[in-house]
């Protein structure tokens, strides 16, 4: 996911910090928002990418990855180096050139980013099952997510969750109806994210035996 930072120029770290009256001590300080927003980038404390999820999510997420899962995602980034690190593989979708040039020069050895054309309900959304491999994580954070989430489901594995991004946006509705009526369960994780200081959700679509164990 791209950045795009709502907040007012006028506002740097510093006077943010005065402002919300946390200094170097407080929850926004804790989870390294004040790093995010200040290198605009979904980054943790330490400057270590994490995904742009709402943190809420994050902290359920973090201790349930392990070296034996697969990961897909749609929409490169920080996300694609996180998932890296804690799963076995990842695979990521890319419909932007400059976005996948500026990925694939540091990328990890365990993690591929395929650069796709953009067209709605064309190969982009499809990226998941053409390459006929099921996943344990699949990730809906790029571009036309209805149909990405639509599209995916057959790619997962039997332990298979899907991760759909900014669920809240009514324009994602459709995905969440489909993928309910598939007989998925949903947990929805709402608060801020990295940087950004509206309320977001993040859920995740399941099924009993998923290997989020929930």
């Amino acid at each position: 996911m791209k950045s795009i930072y709502p907040i007012s120029s006028l506002f740097n770290v510093k006077k943010l910090r005065s402002l919300l009256s946390f200094g170097v001590k407080g929850y926004l300080a804790e989870i390294g928002w004040f790093v995010a927003y200040k290198n605009k980038a979904s980054v943790n404390f330490n400057n270590d990418p994490i995904p742009w999820f709402s943190y809420s999510f994050i902290d359920f997420m973090q201790n349930r990855l392990n070296k034996q899962q697969k990961v897909f995602e749609f929409g490169s980034g920080n996300s694609t180096r996180y998932f890296a690190h804690k799963c076995a593989t990842i695979i990521s979708a890319e419909h932007d050139k400059e976005w996948y040039e500026a990925g694939i020069k540091d990328k990890p050895e365990n993690a591929i980013i395929m650069l796709l054309p953009l067209d709605s309900d064309g190969a982009y959304c499809r990226a998941a099952q053409q390459i006929n491999n099921r996943y344990d994580i699949i990730i809906v954070d790029g571009r036309d997510r209805v149909n990405c989430a639509i599209q995916s489901v057959n790619a997962l594995s039997e332990k298979g969750v899907l991760i759909l991004d900014d669920s809240e946006r009514e324009k994602y509705q459709e995905a969440r109806i489909f993928l309910q009526k598939e007989g998925f369960k949903e947990l929805s994780f709402s608060g801020i994210s990295p940087g950004f200081f509206y309320r977001k959700a993040t859920s995740v679509f399941y099924k009993d035996g998923n290997c989020f164990d929930i």
